[in-house]
């Protein structure tokens, strides 16, 4: 439970008039309502939260009942500000960011009832009265800060409801202006906290230019985030926090911030555009087909598809427009599959919709090489990837559930730890040490040396390989991922160490796939049968498949059961075959020929040439083969950054008559 500070709460002790510049600190009461209410000389529009402003929420909230992160809570009349009835401070977070408040003014907007409007002010009065300026961090500040903003568009710029009075208009500017003149001075240091609080300070300054520091704030904002956005986002514009969606996030307030900018005829320089264009670049490229994002660390898999619309109007590009109405408008990208080398995350894409293939069947795989992150939201998932097909996630990233670490199970480490991802877990430990500390897991030790020796996109194939050594046991992982022919991918996972080690390869499927997971074995190739997918592996004998329980949180506070594909074997050197096989209708049987023992790792991993094949037989009688041959795949040393690599991967499709239908090398 949270408890009060001794600080005077905000609109104890009414400001001194001057926080208006000339001639409105000399405006009555009545007159400061009626002017902002008939004023002209400002354009500003809302950004309302979807979830946050759900009408049926907002319903609830006129009987005092408050839900956040799907957890609800019934006060007796007014909130209790400074009490948590929740275990999850996100919930008492969530109660002071006032995105209700901004759902309150959408509620009476659309229907001109009363009562919206009488809570918005009831809310808001009570606030004043009881809550510290000091009381939670300044991001939530920052957050309030927005939404009442946007409320006042809804209940003082559009609408005049009678219950918003003079003094209650004077003593709301008077909170408002409290508020951000204390966040301008405890902005946080960096990263998106302090890109959503920027943003704030900016739109305060743009709305209310009659305050009187609002010139001030204007300049000192504006700076800021022509700074902030250059450390904020790395230079192939992922924000460096490497969160799909805190990207997004990050990526929404800079968009608001340029429209906003744009209405009032602010000038913002190239330094702030050009990094932004980026951003949006990266956030065509990693939507899914059906237009949701992976949930890669910290965050939820949501769609930002409106994000980039907001692009395409400030910027041109037909691609965006493209990818935002996902191919009924614009032109499609000019390249398919796309490399963030600085950031290590690489998508492959089959296309980007055909006459002859719906958008959404598309095949899509994203991969992450990439640092830990700045901040606390990385995740312990090196090497990790998603990957979908026809309509639906197949391999998914679980997501982070919730940020609580309180109960029985600590769900918050879970959900972060290298088990909860899709790579291979050795020694079932974490790939970077994270340790309870006093009252929550924190990373306590350096990441691993990382390193994407690879990314090449050519028609017909795409091919990846990264390697990974963590600090925590002394073995090597190297993953090589091909994507041939835009119909299926080949992951090869290759681990070396002097000593024996227990490997798990994890696959963790989509909640569809839970009770619907069935294993079968066939000329020589273990085969994982889930809905439209096939996972295929060679047939070794101190390989153990299991299907284990998990679970997939695709938005906070929610998590549906999902099986988890484990892989088990003891050794120093091995390599893990796999075939990712996505189909639409039919369930094609796929078999791997592969050299055997340990020909296999010396052979994938000591730079000579190997040979694997993939045969394909669909029901309609079809069967091809697909040739895999690799010429020197595999690092030279244990070293990362690899010293020396060369590699050359070819792949010669025939069919069940020995007849060539293609080739293609990378």
């Amino acid at each position: 439970m949270l408890l009060a500070t001794s600080r005077r709460p905000a609109g104890a002790q009414r400001p001194h008039p001057s926080i208006f510049s000339e001639p409105f600190q000399r405006l009555s009461a009545n007159a400061m309502l009626e002017y902002f209410q008939t004023r002209a000389t400002v354009r500003y529009f809302t950004v309302p939260d979807a979830v946050e402003t759900a009408r049926q929420k907002i319903n609830d909230i006129l009987c005092n009942q408050f839900e956040f992160n799907g957890e609800r809570h019934t006060f007796p009349a007014s909130p209790l500000w400074l009490t948590n009835l929740s275990s999850d401070r996100e919930w008492l977070i969530l109660l002071h960011k006032f995105y209700y408040a901004v759902g309150l003014g959408l509620a009476y907007h659309d229907t001109a009832d009363p009562r919206y409007a009488q809570k918005w002010v009831d809310l808001t009065t009570s606030w004043i009265r009881t809550v510290p300026l000091d009381f939670l961090p300044s991001d939530v500040a920052g957050r309030r800060i927005q939404n009442w903003i946007f409320a006042h568009y809804y209940f003082v710029s559009t609408k005049h409801p009678s219950c918003v009075t003079p003094d209650f208009y004077l003593s709301f500017l008077e909170s408002l202006h409290s508020q951000v003149a204390y966040l301008r001075d405890h902005v946080t240091p960096a990263r998106n906290h302090r890109t959503l609080e920027l943003c704030a300070i900016f739109l305060a300054a743009v709305v209310f230019p009659e305050f009187s520091e609002s010139r001030e704030w204007l300049d000192w904002s504006r700076n800021e985030l022509v700074t902030n956005i250059q450390s904020d986002l790395r230079p192939d514009g992922v924000h460096c926090e490497q969160s799909t969606d805190y990207h997004h996030l990050v990526l929404k307030n800079y968009l608001w911030i340029r429209k906003l900018a744009l209405l009032n005829h602010i000038a913002m320089p190239e330094e702030f555009d050009a990094p932004v264009k980026k951003a949006l670049d990266f956030s065509l490229h990693a939507h899914r087909p059906d237009g949701l994002i992976p949930a890669l660390s910290d965050g939820d898999s949501r769609c930002f598809l409106n994000l980039l619309h907001q692009g395409y109007e400030l910027y041109g590009g037909d691609d965006l427009l493209y990818g935002a109405s996902r191919g009924a408008q614009g032109q499609p990208p000019t390249v398919q599959s796309k490399g963030f080398p600085d950031s290590g995350y690489y998508v492959l894409r089959s296309g980007w919709g055909k006459p002859d293939e719906p958008y959404e069947d598309e095949r899509y795989l994203i991969f992450d090489g990439g640092p830990l992150g700045a901040g606390n939201h990385g995740h312990l998932d090196l090497l990790n990837f998603e990957a979908y097909a026809y309509g639906r996630p197949l391999i998914v990233d679980p997501g982070r559930y919730t940020y609580d670490e309180s109960g029985p199970v600590n769900w918050r480490a879970i959900f972060r730890g290298t088990a909860y991802h899709n790579t291979v877990l050795v020694d079932k430990r974490n790939q970077t040490r994270y340790e309870w500390r006093k009252t929550r897991f924190k990373i306590s030790g350096p990441e691993p040396d990382r390193e994407v020796i690879a990314f090449v996109s050519r028609p017909g194939l795409d091919y990846l390989h990264g390697i990974a050594r963590s600090h925590e046991y002394p073995v090597i992982h190297e993953r090589t991922v091909l994507f041939i022919n835009g119909e299926y991918w080949v992951i090869l996972d290759l681990l070396r160490a002097e000593e024996s080690h227990r490997y798990d390869l994890l696959f963790h499927l989509a909640p569809s796939a839970q009770d619907a997971v069935s294993l079968s074995v066939s000329n020589n190739t273990l085969m994982i049968h889930s809905p439209q997918l096939v996972l295929a592996h060679p047939l070794v004998p101190t390989v153990l498949p299991s299907i284990e329980e998990g679970f997939v949180s695709a938005s906070y506070g929610k998590k549906d059961r999902a099986p988890i594909v484990q892989l088990t074997q003891h050794a120093s050197a091995t390599l893990f075959l796999t075939v990712a096989y996505p189909y639409k209708y039919d369930t094609p049987n796929i078999s791997i020929d592969v050299p055997r023992g340990n020909t296999m790792v010396e052979l994938f991993g000591n730079g000579h040439r190997a040979h694997a094949s993939v045969t394909m037989t669909h029901k309609d009688g079809k069967q091809y083969r697909d040739e895999l041959a690799f010429i020197g795949q595999g690092v030279q040393d244990n070293t990362v950054p690899a010293r020396s690599h060369t590699q050359k991967v070819r792949v010669s499709r025939s069919d069940h008559a020995g007849r060539a239908l293609f080739q293609y090398q990378a």
